[in-house]
């Protein structure tokens, strides 16, 4: 039993030491209220908890049966990875040269619903804003590359539930108090993180790109490989 309990330990960590970085919720909190101008305080909290709810669906699906769908659709993760790059750098492209700000007039004069909130909590705000495409190929690596006969142990599945609730948990909790922190840290710095989170946003979106892109070249330049 306690070696069980070392296994299940160090699987949380290996879920959440690869993923949060990635996912980052406290980097994606000032663009997730650049996202949701003229929201109230009541309905940023009830985006977060959908935000959190979606992710957490989204890693645990990846990780438990990603590599089946990506099978059966015939789809290989480098390709994955060059179709997710490009959004993710399509979507920091308009957050960084404030394309965005379009919306934020139209927004602010109507006092946004539940439509609103059904329609933004899942994209752009979960994918693939907080759990992208990144996220999702970090979390099928992570679930093709769990040991065989992984379903004769029981600390395998609750790693990846207990893994992914804490991640989940993160986003919430970031989100959740955003506008607490853009009060501590005031406009002009808030202003100046939003548009250095969506650089770092368009960095990781290239470098998903080329990571895919790469891989893609060399299965093509060396067959078999």
């Amino acid at each position: 039993m306690p070696a069980s309990l070392a296994e299940l330990f160090r699987e949380v960590l290996l879920i959440v030491g690869a993923l949060f970085p990635i996912v980052n919720p406290l980097g994606n909190a000032p663009i997730f209220l650049m996202l949701t101008p003229g929201f109230s305080s009541a309905m940023r909290t009830v985006l977060a908890r959908k935000i959190a709810l979606n992710g957490f669906g989204l890693l645990l699906g990846s990780v438990l049966i990603g590599t089946h769908i990506l099978a059966f659709f015939g789809i290989s993760l480098p390709v994955v990875q060059v179709g997710g790059g490009m959004v993710v750098i399509a979507t920091a492209w308009s957050l960084l040269t404030g394309h965005a700000s379009g919306d934020e007039a139209h927004v602010s004069a109507q006092p946004p619903n539940a439509a609103d909130l059904a329609s933004r909590a899942f994209y752009p705000l979960t994918l693939p804003l907080t759990v992208g495409p990144g996220s999702i190929s970090v979390a099928i690596t992570v679930g093709a590359n769990r040991p065989e006969g992984a379903q004769a142990h029981w600390w395998i599945w609750v790693a990846v539930l207990i893994g992914s609730a804490a991640i989940a948990i993160s986003i919430f909790l970031c989100y959740r108090f955003a506008e607490s922190i853009a009060r501590v840290l005031g406009q002009t710095a808030m202003n100046v993180v939003i548009r250095l989170s969506s650089f770092i946003l368009l960095c990781i979106g290239v470098q998903i790109l080329w990571n895919g892109a790469n891989a893609l070249l060399r299965s093509a330049l060396v067959p078999g490989q």
